[in-house]
């Protein structure tokens, strides 16, 4: 994955964005998202208020995310992000190579602190990425997602402060 690019979405990437976000909304296990969402309903979920980027090698769409501010006001320092890596990517350090971008790309926009409200708490393999870059569980909502194999299982609340030296990766 040398010649892996993460750049900001493009007008041009909607089909792409689509053929990554589509068959993980579907699946139902780690977005709380309609599951028969729209084509046009999930990229204006994906991209509305959102700075979007793709990651992509030789043309080929491997991951997307967005990153925006968690609230508005006296929150607006703190950002939230989205991740999404393309399935024939998984398993292939895409969505590592994601969060490191935007833990780059947050301070430069003034964030002062990343989180995440809703990580599904069945998505272990997302759950150890974060934690391996210093997340922390803050919180956990009991039986807050309604997953389609395991029925109801816990959302997690997961933090990290931005202002100080980066933890060191696991």
């Amino acid at each position: 994955m040398a010649d892996l690019v993460i750049r900001p979405f493009a007008p041009s990437d909607s089909d792409g964005v689509w053929d990554m976000l589509q068959p993980v909304f579907s699946a139902g296990e780690t977005y709380a998202i309609d599951p028969a969402i729209s084509r046009e309903g999930a990229l204006a979920y994906w991209l509305t208020g959102h700075e979007v980027f793709v990651v992509e090698e030789e043309g080929v769409f491997l991951g997307t995310y967005f990153l925006c501010p968690n609230q508005k006001g006296g929150g607006s320092h703190v950002c939230n992000c989205g991740f999404v890596t393309a399935q024939a990517a998984t398993g292939k350090g895409v969505a590592r190579r994601m969060l490191a971008h935007s833990l780059e790309a947050a301070p430069q926009r003034g964030f002062r602190a990343m989180q995440f409200n809703f990580v599904v708490s069945t998505n272990s393999r997302a759950v150890a990425i974060w934690q391996s870059h210093g997340f922390d569980i803050v919180g956990r909502l009991p039986g807050a997602f309604k997953h389609p194999v395991h029925g109801y299982v816990d959302a997690l609340v997961m933090y990290r402060d931005l202002t100080g030296p980066a933890p060191e990766a696991k």
